[in-house]
Protein backbone atom coordinates (compact mmCIF):
# COMPACT_ATOMS: atom_id res chain seq x y z
CA UNK A 1 0.00 0.00 0.00
CA UNK A 2 1.39 3.34 -0.37
CA UNK A 3 1.19 5.48 2.50
CA UNK A 4 0.14 9.45 2.65
CA UNK A 5 1.01 11.56 5.61
CA UNK A 6 -1.33 14.74 5.77
CA UNK A 7 -0.18 17.68 8.33
CA UNK A 8 -2.88 19.40 9.65
CA UNK A 9 -6.47 18.56 9.68
CA UNK A 10 -9.18 21.28 9.16
CA UNK A 11 -10.98 22.12 5.66
CA UNK A 12 -8.20 21.17 3.70
CA UNK A 13 -6.95 18.29 5.54
CA UNK A 14 -10.45 16.80 5.89
CA UNK A 15 -10.94 17.16 2.30
CA UNK A 16 -7.89 15.39 1.29
CA UNK A 17 -8.23 12.44 3.99
CA UNK A 18 -11.84 11.88 3.38
CA UNK A 19 -10.93 11.85 -0.95
CA UNK A 20 -8.18 8.99 0.10
CA UNK A 21 -9.90 7.16 2.35
CA UNK A 22 -13.35 7.08 0.10
CA UNK A 23 -11.59 6.20 -3.20
CA UNK A 24 -8.73 4.67 -2.91
CA UNK A 25 -8.33 1.23 -1.16
CA UNK A 26 -4.73 1.02 -1.78
CA UNK A 27 -4.24 3.79 0.69
CA UNK A 28 -2.77 3.96 3.62
CA UNK A 29 -3.81 7.87 5.42
CA UNK A 30 -2.01 9.04 8.86
CA UNK A 31 -3.25 11.95 9.76
CA UNK A 32 -1.40 14.63 12.24
CA UNK A 33 -2.50 17.74 13.86
CA UNK A 34 -1.41 19.39 17.07
CA UNK A 35 -4.47 20.57 18.21
CA UNK A 36 -7.71 19.02 20.27
CA UNK A 37 -10.26 18.74 17.44
CA UNK A 38 -10.52 19.24 13.92
CA UNK A 39 -13.04 21.00 11.17
CA UNK A 40 -14.59 23.28 13.14
CA UNK A 41 -15.88 26.15 11.03
CA UNK A 42 -14.15 29.65 12.28
CA UNK A 43 -16.44 31.12 10.18
CA UNK A 44 -19.35 30.16 13.18
CA UNK A 45 -17.44 31.64 16.05
CA UNK A 46 -18.56 35.61 15.58
CA UNK A 47 -22.10 33.45 15.69
CA UNK A 48 -21.93 31.70 18.43
CA UNK A 49 -19.94 34.53 20.72
CA UNK A 50 -22.59 36.65 19.22
CA UNK A 51 -25.58 34.32 20.63
CA UNK A 52 -27.19 33.87 17.10
CA UNK A 53 -26.71 30.30 17.51
CA UNK A 54 -27.04 28.57 20.91
CA UNK A 55 -24.00 26.69 20.92
CA UNK A 56 -20.85 25.82 19.33
CA UNK A 57 -21.48 22.05 19.15
CA UNK A 58 -22.58 22.13 15.52
CA UNK A 59 -19.39 24.04 14.31
CA UNK A 60 -17.44 20.82 14.07
CA UNK A 61 -18.65 18.47 11.56
CA UNK A 62 -16.58 15.73 11.87
CA UNK A 63 -14.45 14.24 14.36
CA UNK A 64 -11.47 11.79 14.69
CA UNK A 65 -13.62 8.90 15.60
CA UNK A 66 -14.71 9.04 11.79
CA UNK A 67 -11.39 8.82 10.25
CA UNK A 68 -10.30 6.01 12.67
CA UNK A 69 -13.61 4.06 11.39
CA UNK A 70 -12.36 4.34 7.88
CA UNK A 71 -8.86 3.02 8.67
CA UNK A 72 -7.06 6.25 9.21
CA UNK A 73 -4.78 6.80 12.23
CA UNK A 74 -4.62 10.05 13.32
CA UNK A 75 -3.06 11.88 16.21
CA UNK A 76 -4.39 14.21 17.52
CA UNK A 77 -2.54 16.89 19.99
CA UNK A 78 0.75 15.97 18.11
CA UNK A 79 3.10 18.54 16.57
CA UNK A 80 5.37 18.11 13.68
CA UNK A 81 8.85 18.97 14.72
CA UNK A 82 10.66 18.52 11.75
CA UNK A 83 10.58 16.84 8.21
CA UNK A 84 13.34 15.22 6.63
CA UNK A 85 12.63 15.53 2.91
CA UNK A 86 15.29 13.88 1.71
CA UNK A 87 14.89 10.50 3.33
CA UNK A 88 10.46 10.98 3.67
CA UNK A 89 10.75 11.28 7.81
CA UNK A 90 7.99 13.45 9.51
CA UNK A 91 9.69 13.69 13.11
CA UNK A 92 6.30 14.46 15.49
CA UNK A 93 6.01 14.84 19.73
CA UNK A 94 3.12 13.94 21.21
CA UNK A 95 1.84 16.20 24.43
CA UNK A 96 3.46 14.03 26.91
CA UNK A 97 6.44 14.64 25.27
CA UNK A 98 7.29 11.65 23.93
CA UNK A 99 8.57 11.35 19.92
CA UNK A 100 7.96 9.04 17.26
CA UNK A 101 7.88 9.30 13.39
CA UNK A 102 5.95 8.30 10.56
CA UNK A 103 7.70 7.71 6.93
CA UNK A 104 5.67 8.52 4.11
CA UNK A 105 5.58 7.48 -0.22
CA UNK A 106 3.30 10.91 -0.49
CA UNK A 107 3.00 14.18 1.92
CA UNK A 108 0.06 16.50 2.11
CA UNK A 109 1.16 20.17 3.77
CA UNK A 110 -2.41 21.26 5.04
CA UNK A 111 -1.07 23.24 8.34
CA UNK A 112 -3.35 26.85 6.85
CA UNK A 113 -2.32 30.02 7.97
CA UNK A 114 -1.52 31.65 11.47
CA UNK A 115 -2.81 35.17 12.72
CA UNK A 116 -0.70 38.17 11.96
CA UNK A 117 0.53 39.56 15.22
CA UNK A 118 1.03 43.36 15.85
CA UNK A 119 4.14 43.76 17.54
CA UNK A 120 3.58 46.91 20.45
CA UNK A 121 4.40 47.41 23.40
CA UNK A 122 1.19 45.60 25.79
CA UNK A 123 0.66 42.85 23.73
CA UNK A 124 1.37 40.07 26.08
CA UNK A 125 -1.23 41.67 28.66
CA UNK A 126 -4.61 39.35 29.91
CA UNK A 127 -7.52 39.84 27.47
CA UNK A 128 -5.73 40.88 24.63
CA UNK A 129 -6.73 37.91 22.01
CA UNK A 130 -6.69 37.04 18.82
CA UNK A 131 -9.26 34.96 16.67
CA UNK A 132 -8.53 31.67 14.80
CA UNK A 133 -8.90 28.22 16.65
CA UNK A 134 -11.63 27.78 18.16
CA UNK A 135 -9.82 28.01 21.68
CA UNK A 136 -9.54 31.70 20.71
CA UNK A 137 -13.53 31.95 20.37
CA UNK A 138 -13.56 30.35 23.35
CA UNK A 139 -11.26 32.41 24.82
CA UNK A 140 -13.13 35.84 23.38
CA UNK A 141 -16.57 34.29 24.76
CA UNK A 142 -15.20 33.83 28.07
CA UNK A 143 -13.40 37.63 28.52
CA UNK A 144 -16.50 39.21 27.23
CA UNK A 145 -18.48 37.08 29.86
CA UNK A 146 -16.05 38.55 32.58
CA UNK A 147 -17.29 40.90 35.03
CA UNK A 148 -16.31 44.68 34.14
CA UNK A 149 -15.87 43.83 30.50
CA UNK A 150 -17.50 46.73 28.86
CA UNK A 151 -15.61 48.36 26.30
CA UNK A 152 -14.50 45.91 23.67
CA UNK A 153 -11.66 47.31 21.27
CA UNK A 154 -11.84 45.25 17.52
CA UNK A 155 -7.78 45.96 15.65
CA UNK A 156 -9.03 45.02 12.19
CA UNK A 157 -11.69 45.87 10.06
CA UNK A 158 -11.67 42.70 7.35
CA UNK A 159 -14.77 39.96 7.82
CA UNK A 160 -13.20 38.48 11.15
CA UNK A 161 -13.30 41.78 12.50
CA UNK A 162 -16.40 43.25 11.59
CA UNK A 163 -18.04 39.94 11.98
CA UNK A 164 -16.68 39.79 15.53
CA UNK A 165 -17.53 43.68 16.35
CA UNK A 166 -21.13 42.85 15.36
CA UNK A 167 -20.77 40.03 17.73
CA UNK A 168 -19.59 41.76 20.67
CA UNK A 169 -22.81 44.54 20.20
CA UNK A 170 -24.92 41.58 20.45
CA UNK A 171 -23.31 40.63 23.64
CA UNK A 172 -24.06 44.86 24.69
CA UNK A 173 -20.80 45.67 25.27
CA UNK A 174 -19.41 48.88 23.71
CA UNK A 175 -17.52 48.51 20.61
CA UNK A 176 -14.56 50.45 18.77
CA UNK A 177 -13.61 49.13 15.55
CA UNK A 178 -10.22 50.46 14.74
CA UNK A 179 -8.36 49.70 11.13
CA UNK A 180 -5.04 51.49 9.32
CA UNK A 181 -7.97 51.59 6.15
CA UNK A 182 -10.02 54.34 5.72
CA UNK A 183 -13.27 52.03 5.03
CA UNK A 184 -14.27 47.87 6.00
CA UNK A 185 -13.70 45.46 3.81
CA UNK A 186 -11.43 47.18 1.46
CA UNK A 187 -10.19 44.50 -0.11
CA UNK A 188 -13.45 42.57 -1.28
CA UNK A 189 -15.67 45.61 -2.08
CA UNK A 190 -15.58 49.33 -3.37
CA UNK A 191 -16.54 52.29 -1.62
CA UNK A 192 -19.84 52.18 -3.09
CA UNK A 193 -20.50 48.85 -0.84
CA UNK A 194 -18.13 49.99 1.91
CA UNK A 195 -20.23 53.20 2.64
CA UNK A 196 -23.73 51.37 2.94
CA UNK A 197 -21.85 48.95 5.69
CA UNK A 198 -20.27 51.40 7.70
CA UNK A 199 -23.54 53.23 7.55
CA UNK A 200 -25.08 49.46 9.30
CA UNK A 201 -21.96 49.46 11.61
CA UNK A 202 -22.32 53.10 12.55
CA UNK A 203 -26.11 52.48 13.32
CA UNK A 204 -26.15 50.10 15.01
CA UNK A 205 -23.63 51.70 17.52
CA UNK A 206 -20.29 50.52 16.66
CA UNK A 207 -17.68 53.58 16.86
CA UNK A 208 -15.45 53.81 13.65
CA UNK A 209 -11.80 54.35 14.02
CA UNK A 210 -10.14 54.12 10.60
CA UNK A 211 -7.44 55.18 9.63
CA UNK A 212 -5.72 54.61 12.83
CA UNK A 213 -2.88 52.43 13.81
CA UNK A 214 -2.51 50.82 16.92
CA UNK A 215 0.45 51.95 18.67
CA UNK A 216 0.57 50.40 22.13
CA UNK A 217 -2.16 48.09 24.77
CA UNK A 218 -1.48 50.15 28.25
CA UNK A 219 -2.15 48.07 31.28
CA UNK A 220 -1.12 46.22 34.65
CA UNK A 221 -2.24 42.91 34.10
CA UNK A 222 -4.99 43.03 31.80
CA UNK A 223 -5.66 45.25 29.17
CA UNK A 224 -6.90 48.88 30.14
CA UNK A 225 -6.08 51.02 27.32
CA UNK A 226 -5.76 51.12 23.24
CA UNK A 227 -3.48 53.84 22.38
CA UNK A 228 -3.40 54.91 18.64
CA UNK A 229 -1.64 57.51 16.58
CA UNK A 230 -4.46 59.38 16.82
CA UNK A 231 -5.25 59.24 20.76
CA UNK A 232 -5.87 57.08 23.77
CA UNK A 233 -9.36 55.37 24.79
CA UNK A 234 -9.92 52.90 27.67
CA UNK A 235 -10.73 49.32 27.10
CA UNK A 236 -11.39 45.67 28.71
CA UNK A 237 -11.00 43.85 26.00
CA UNK A 238 -8.96 43.84 22.53
CA UNK A 239 -9.48 41.42 20.10
CA UNK A 240 -7.15 41.58 17.27
CA UNK A 241 -8.32 40.97 13.85
CA UNK A 242 -5.79 42.37 11.07
CA UNK A 243 -4.81 39.63 9.23
CA UNK A 244 -3.35 35.84 8.23
CA UNK A 245 -0.07 34.53 7.00
CA UNK A 246 1.06 31.85 5.21
CA UNK A 247 2.12 28.91 8.19
CA UNK A 248 4.82 27.53 6.39
CA UNK A 249 7.40 26.70 8.91
CA UNK A 250 7.93 22.95 8.19
CA UNK A 251 9.28 23.48 4.59
CA UNK A 252 10.37 27.00 4.05
CA UNK A 253 13.74 26.29 3.51
CA UNK A 254 13.08 23.31 1.15
CA UNK A 255 10.03 24.32 -0.87
CA UNK A 256 9.66 27.01 -3.49
CA UNK A 257 7.79 30.14 -2.09
CA UNK A 258 5.30 32.50 -3.50
CA UNK A 259 6.17 36.10 -2.85
CA UNK A 260 3.87 35.78 0.74
CA UNK A 261 5.70 33.07 1.95
CA UNK A 262 2.88 30.15 0.55
CA UNK A 263 4.10 27.26 -0.84
CA UNK A 264 3.98 27.03 -4.59
CA UNK A 265 2.29 24.96 -5.77
CA UNK A 266 1.19 23.67 -9.31
CA UNK A 267 -2.38 22.90 -10.96
CA UNK A 268 -2.40 19.53 -9.26
CA UNK A 269 -1.48 20.80 -5.75
CA UNK A 270 2.15 20.02 -6.27
CA UNK A 271 4.83 21.71 -4.70
CA UNK A 272 8.38 22.37 -5.60
CA UNK A 273 9.26 18.50 -4.27
CA UNK A 274 7.69 16.01 -6.24
CA UNK A 275 6.38 14.03 -3.45
CA UNK A 276 5.16 17.12 -1.18
CA UNK A 277 1.56 18.36 -1.80
CA UNK A 278 0.34 21.44 -0.39
CA UNK A 279 -3.46 22.57 -0.13
CA UNK A 280 -5.58 24.94 1.98
CA UNK A 281 -4.22 28.37 3.31
CA UNK A 282 -0.70 27.34 3.14
CA UNK A 283 -0.39 27.43 -0.27
CA UNK A 284 -1.14 29.17 -3.67
CA UNK A 285 -4.23 28.92 -6.06
CA UNK A 286 -5.01 30.20 -9.54
CA UNK A 287 -7.07 33.42 -10.08
CA UNK A 288 -9.39 33.59 -13.04
CA UNK A 289 -10.06 36.85 -12.99
CA UNK A 290 -6.23 37.74 -12.75
CA UNK A 291 -5.37 34.46 -14.78
CA UNK A 292 -2.43 34.12 -12.44
CA UNK A 293 -0.85 32.36 -9.71
CA UNK A 294 -1.74 34.13 -6.03
CA UNK A 295 -2.86 33.63 -2.87
CA UNK A 296 -6.53 33.52 -1.31
CA UNK A 297 -7.30 31.88 2.14
CA UNK A 298 -10.87 30.97 2.02
CA UNK A 299 -12.38 27.54 3.38
CA UNK A 300 -14.26 26.96 0.19
CA UNK A 301 -10.81 26.92 -1.70
CA UNK A 302 -9.18 24.86 0.67
CA UNK A 303 -12.10 22.26 0.29
CA UNK A 304 -11.24 22.37 -3.54
CA UNK A 305 -7.57 22.07 -3.17
CA UNK A 306 -7.54 19.33 -0.25
CA UNK A 307 -10.07 16.98 -3.06
CA UNK A 308 -7.34 18.15 -6.07
CA UNK A 309 -4.36 17.36 -3.88
CA UNK A 310 -5.82 13.47 -2.60
CA UNK A 311 -6.61 12.87 -6.41
CA UNK A 312 -3.23 13.48 -7.55
CA UNK A 313 -1.76 11.64 -4.70
CA UNK A 314 -3.49 8.86 -4.98
CA UNK A 315 -2.70 8.40 -9.37
CA UNK A 316 -6.05 10.51 -11.00
CA UNK A 317 -4.14 13.27 -12.64
CA UNK A 318 -6.74 16.23 -12.23
CA UNK A 319 -5.82 20.08 -12.27
CA UNK A 320 -7.45 22.69 -10.47
CA UNK A 321 -10.14 24.92 -12.66
CA UNK A 322 -8.69 28.05 -10.50
CA UNK A 323 -11.09 30.29 -8.21
CA UNK A 324 -12.54 33.39 -8.41
CA UNK A 325 -12.39 34.27 -4.63
CA UNK A 326 -16.44 34.48 -4.06
CA UNK A 327 -17.39 35.13 -0.56
CA UNK A 328 -19.56 37.38 1.32
CA UNK A 329 -20.75 38.59 4.90
CA UNK A 330 -23.85 39.26 6.53
CA UNK A 331 -24.09 42.37 9.56
CA UNK A 332 -27.23 43.18 11.45
CA UNK A 333 -28.92 41.24 8.47
CA UNK A 334 -27.28 43.54 5.79
CA UNK A 335 -25.59 41.22 3.18
CA UNK A 336 -22.72 42.15 0.86
CA UNK A 337 -21.48 39.44 -1.76
CA UNK A 338 -18.51 39.34 -4.29
CA UNK A 339 -16.45 37.37 -6.48
CA UNK A 340 -13.25 38.62 -8.53
CA UNK A 341 -11.71 41.89 -8.52
CA UNK A 342 -13.13 45.11 -7.18
CA UNK A 343 -12.18 48.11 -9.58
CA UNK A 344 -9.50 49.20 -6.86
CA UNK A 345 -8.08 45.45 -6.89
CA UNK A 346 -8.82 45.00 -10.94
CA UNK A 347 -6.74 48.54 -11.64
CA UNK A 348 -3.87 47.28 -9.12
CA UNK A 349 -3.73 44.00 -11.27
CA UNK A 350 -3.02 45.91 -14.40
CA UNK A 351 -6.32 46.09 -16.14
CA UNK A 352 -7.80 49.38 -17.86
CA UNK A 353 -10.90 49.21 -15.89
CA UNK A 354 -14.48 49.95 -16.74
CA UNK A 355 -17.79 49.29 -14.44
CA UNK A 356 -21.45 49.35 -14.90
CA UNK A 357 -23.39 49.43 -11.51
CA UNK A 358 -27.56 49.36 -11.34
CA UNK A 359 -29.53 50.09 -7.89
CA UNK A 360 -33.37 48.64 -7.79
CA UNK A 361 -35.85 47.51 -5.52
CA UNK A 362 -35.27 43.12 -5.93
CA UNK A 363 -39.42 42.91 -6.44
CA UNK A 364 -42.13 45.14 -8.07
CA UNK A 365 -42.86 48.33 -6.18
CA UNK A 366 -46.71 46.69 -5.13
CA UNK A 367 -44.91 43.93 -3.49
CA UNK A 368 -44.63 43.59 0.29
CA UNK A 369 -41.07 42.92 2.26
CA UNK A 370 -39.22 44.36 -1.03
CA UNK A 371 -35.38 45.98 -0.27
CA UNK A 372 -33.17 47.48 -2.48
CA UNK A 373 -30.05 45.86 -4.48
CA UNK A 374 -26.97 47.41 -5.39
CA UNK A 375 -24.76 45.62 -8.17
CA UNK A 376 -21.73 46.63 -9.91
CA UNK A 377 -20.11 44.51 -12.55
CA UNK A 378 -16.02 45.13 -12.95
CA UNK A 379 -15.02 44.40 -16.31
CA UNK A 380 -11.37 44.81 -18.88
CA UNK A 381 -12.31 47.99 -21.31
CA UNK A 382 -10.12 45.98 -23.81
CA UNK A 383 -11.16 42.23 -23.86
CA UNK A 384 -14.69 43.20 -22.24
CA UNK A 385 -14.13 40.13 -19.89
CA UNK A 386 -16.18 40.10 -16.17
CA UNK A 387 -13.44 40.50 -13.69
CA UNK A 388 -15.82 40.99 -10.93
CA UNK A 389 -19.31 41.64 -9.70
CA UNK A 390 -20.39 43.20 -5.95
CA UNK A 391 -24.02 42.61 -4.32
CA UNK A 392 -25.97 44.10 -1.36
CA UNK A 393 -29.22 44.27 -0.01
CA UNK A 394 -31.06 43.30 2.91
CA UNK A 395 -32.31 40.65 0.22
CA UNK A 396 -30.98 37.78 0.39
CA UNK A 397 -29.25 37.73 -2.80
CA UNK A 398 -26.49 35.71 -2.01
CA UNK A 399 -27.07 32.92 -5.51
CA UNK A 400 -26.78 35.63 -7.63
CA UNK A 401 -22.88 35.80 -7.01
CA UNK A 402 -22.26 32.19 -8.43
CA UNK A 403 -23.24 33.20 -11.55
CA UNK A 404 -20.79 35.68 -11.89
CA UNK A 405 -18.10 33.52 -10.22
CA UNK A 406 -19.16 31.29 -13.09
CA UNK A 407 -19.02 34.13 -15.24
CA UNK A 408 -14.95 34.87 -14.43
CA UNK A 409 -13.91 31.33 -14.72
CA UNK A 410 -15.12 31.00 -18.42
CA UNK A 411 -14.13 34.53 -19.71
CA UNK A 412 -17.63 35.63 -20.30
CA UNK A 413 -18.18 39.44 -21.58
CA UNK A 414 -20.42 42.12 -20.03
CA UNK A 415 -21.80 42.19 -23.57
CA UNK A 416 -23.11 38.06 -23.05
CA UNK A 417 -25.03 39.45 -20.00
CA UNK A 418 -26.55 41.99 -21.92
CA UNK A 419 -29.84 40.18 -23.12
CA UNK A 420 -28.94 36.65 -20.41
CA UNK A 421 -32.29 34.48 -20.00
CA UNK A 422 -33.55 36.18 -16.71
CA UNK A 423 -37.20 34.74 -15.65
CA UNK A 424 -39.33 36.95 -13.80
CA UNK A 425 -42.35 36.19 -11.34
CA UNK A 426 -43.15 39.49 -8.37
CA UNK A 427 -42.62 37.48 -5.94
CA UNK A 428 -38.94 37.03 -6.81
CA UNK A 429 -37.72 40.26 -9.21
CA UNK A 430 -38.83 42.77 -11.86
CA UNK A 431 -38.60 42.30 -15.30
CA UNK A 432 -36.23 44.71 -15.97
CA UNK A 433 -33.84 42.41 -13.89
CA UNK A 434 -30.94 44.72 -12.09
CA UNK A 435 -28.21 42.40 -13.66
CA UNK A 436 -29.38 42.95 -17.26
CA UNK A 437 -29.77 46.67 -16.21
CA UNK A 438 -26.53 46.69 -14.99
CA UNK A 439 -25.22 44.96 -18.17
CA UNK A 440 -27.20 47.14 -20.59
CA UNK A 441 -26.05 50.11 -19.40
CA UNK A 442 -22.36 49.05 -20.01
CA UNK A 443 -20.27 51.53 -22.12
Amino acid sequence: MAKTVIVGTNHAGIAAANTLLDNYKDQEVVMIDRNTNLSYLGCGTALWVGRQIDSYENLFYTKKEDFEAKGATIHMETSVDSIDFDKKIVHCKTKDGSEFTETYDKLILATGSAPIAPNIPGKDLKNVEFLKLFQDGQAVDAAMAQPGVETVAVIGAGYIGVEIAEAAKRRGKNVLLFDAADRCLPNYYDKWFTDDMDKVLSDNGIELHYNELAKEYKGTEKVEAIVTDKGEYPVDLVINAIGFKPNNQLGKDHLKLFTNGAYLVDSHQQTSDPDVYAVGDCATIFSNAVQTTTYIALATNAVRSGIVGAHNVAGTALESIGVQGSNGISIFGYNMVSTGLTVQEAEKSGFKVKYTQFEDTQKPGFMKDNHTVKIRIVYDAETRRVLGTQLASYEDISMGIHMFSLAIEESVTIDKLKLLDIFFLPHFNQPYNYITMAALSAE
